[in-house]
């Protein structure tokens, strides 16, 4: 059932804040309840619990995309489109490393998403190319050792979710309009792809579980987030005509029963009250 009007709210503006919020497409919730998004230029920012103030606490010097805490939240996990790496904040102090590229294995095109799983494995979508298809899917080791995880083609593979058993990859095609499911085997290698759904004039980018297993879909075009059961119905959980309150969503994370989603068309971050109760990120957190 659509989320009624004032179950959605601007959570942040950062149109006049000072610095100013620059169009984020990633975010993440660390333990503590601060938001924390990146900028077109490689800004990180912190957002209070609360919504009140934002600071920046880090930069790539790049172009951010999606972003993950790893299970301690003693580091944040930034894709970065300009450098084609994941960089790794230490979100005490700022410090700012270079993380993984896809060596040895090859190197990442373009970055998009992290995800880790109950191991620490983080696993990376590579978008590839605009409009070009192309693999796939990398698995970066606690060292930064990379390898393909997942080669065959995806037309612009995004958002990524561990599944909460652990046991398959939620993907975005967004410009084949699916979203996909790759098991993971026993020996961890990649299983054949599975749809699990079409969304026919939607461009899915974030992904984001519920406790009930149930899949949120940030859509860049039009600015929409879906819902898709654990038994492949789709529903559109808010739709805004206007783009402003919800302006060209891309990623999506939960704190508690609360979904925000970051919109790279505007400068301010949105909350949506869901009412169920996110899956813990990184899987495996209590």
């Amino acid at each position: 059932m659509p989320l009624p009007d004032d179950a959605v709210s601007v959570f942040f503006d950062g149109t006049l804040s000072d610095p100013q919020l620059d169009h984020p497409e990633g975010l993440a919730v660390h333990p503590d309840g601060s938001i924390w998004c990146g900028g077109e230029r490689g800004q990180i920012y912190r957002v209070e619990a609360d919504g009140s103030g934002m600071t920046q606490v880090a930069t790539t010097d790049g172009f951010c995309l999606g972003m993950a805490f790893d299970r301690t939240a003693e580091h944040l996990y930034v894709c970065d489109m300009k450098h084609a790496a994941v960089f790794r904040i230490e979100t005490a102090t700022g410090r700012t490393e270079r993380f993984a590229d896809g060596a040895p294995a090859g190197a990442f095109k373009i970055p998009n998403y992290p995800a880790f799983d109950a191991d620490g494995r983080l696993y990376v979508s590579d978008s590839h190319a605009f409009g070009v298809p192309g693999p796939g899917v990398w698995r970066v080791e606690p060292d930064g050792r990379a390898e393909l995880w997942y080669d065959r083609d995806v037309t612009f593979a995004n958002g990524l979710a561990v599944a909460a058993d652990g046991r398959s990859l939620f993907v975005a095609e967004t410009f084949a309009h699916t979203v996909f499911r790759i098991p993971i085997d026993d020996d961890g290698a990649a299983g054949e792809r599975d749809d699990v759904a079409q969304l026919p004039g939607s461009w899915p980018d974030g992904l984001a579980l519920d406790r009930e297993g149930n899949l949120y879909v940030g859509c860049y075009e039009p600015s929409r987030v879906m819902r898709i059961s654990p038994s492949g119905e789709v529903e559109t959980l808010y739709h805004d005509p206007s783009a402003h309150t919800l302006a060209h969503p891309t990623n999506v994370a939960f704190r508690g029963t609360t979904m925000f989603t970051s919109n790279l068309g505007r400068w301010h971050l949105t909350r949506l009250e869901v009412g169920i109760p996110g899956t813990p990120v990184p899987f495996g957190s209590a």
